[in-house]
């Protein structure tokens, strides 16, 4: 499936090959700041990204918001832009760990 992003282009300075409208899933943690990012998904199925906070979830702790959004809230993300379809990081302190997906 191809989206169109009418209206939207790439910023100098955004990591991420995507738009920065192109939605991604987070959780109410992460947007409200109550804790960090330290998973970070891209599917392989659809390569929809998701910035987690690591804890477990209930639906409604679910959020879609937009690429750019996301990268405003912490840019240290910026670091995983190119992460391949099928992978996954996850944040140790400071440090990304990556590896497949399951």
């Amino acid at each position: 499936m191809k989206f169109f992003n009418f209206g939207q282009s790439k910023a100098s300075n955004f990591p991420f090959d995507e738009a920065q409208n192109v939605a991604v899933l987070t959780c109410v943690h992460v947007l409200e700041r109550k804790t960090m990012i330290c998973h970070v998904s891209h599917d392989v199925e659809d390569g929809m990204w998701q910035f987690l906070c690591g804890r477990a979830h209930k639906t409604n702790d679910a959020r879609i918001v937009g690429l750019g959004e996301i990268y405003n809230l912490d840019r240290s993300i910026g670091e995983l832009s190119d992460l391949p379809y099928g992978f996954e990081a996850n944040r140790t302190e400071k440090k990304w760990t990556i590896c497949p997906s399951d």
